[in-house]
């Protein structure tokens, strides 16, 4: 029988915990996961595409079976490079369901050889998603076990106010 390889497609802007209990759940059906990194132009992301891969790169080194590649074409074009045969995402609540959907039938009009697979996250990530991660970092919330100790540090360093210029906030006096 020959190996069976998922593609695990996103921005990852940052990776978070959700992601990687994605793939750590994806290998236990899969031989091999390929993580995909997509350079979105729809998307301003806060980390370059390189950042982005060496985060989710970090993230899943201990993992057997898993690699991290970027792409910037068609997400079926990076499957068939990589010879997966089915793409892995994630649904955390019913509002997900429609695009991904919608995402799901454009990939099979374009390429008949890639099943799409929705998995649900473990229930400690269901409200988790990346741009609520960058929005509490942002404004100095804790984000210790929302993502990766290397992504942590990467957004720490990202989003200081001495980097960033931001004004600490002030409190009046009356």
């Amino acid at each position: 029988m020959s190996e069976r390889t998922a593609l695990f497609p996103g921005t990852f802007d940052p990776f978070t915990n959700g992601h990687l209990d994605l793939t750590r759940r994806a290998t236990r059906l899969f031989d091999r996961v390929v993580v995909a990194v997509a350079d979105s132009q729809a998307k301003a992301t806060l980390f370059t595409l390189e950042e982005r891969t060496d985060m989710a790169r970090a993230a899943v080194q201990s993992m057997r079976r898993v690699e991290v590649v970027s792409f910037a074409d068609l997400v079926v074009a990076c499957a068939e490079r990589v010879g997966a045969t089915v793409m892995i995402r994630g649904l955390r609540a019913v509002s997900d369901f429609e695009f991904e959907f919608q995402m799901a039938l454009m990939n099979r009009r374009l390429s008949r050889s890639v099943e799409v697979a929705f998995l649900m996250p473990s229930i400690q990530y269901t409200y988790l998603n990346s741009t609520i991660v960058k929005e509490v970092a942002r404004l100095g919330g804790v984000i210790k076990g929302l993502v990766p100790p290397v992504v942590e540090r990467r957004l720490r360093e990202r989003l200081s106010p001495k980097r960033s210029g931001a004004a600490r906030p002030r409190v009046a006096r009356g």
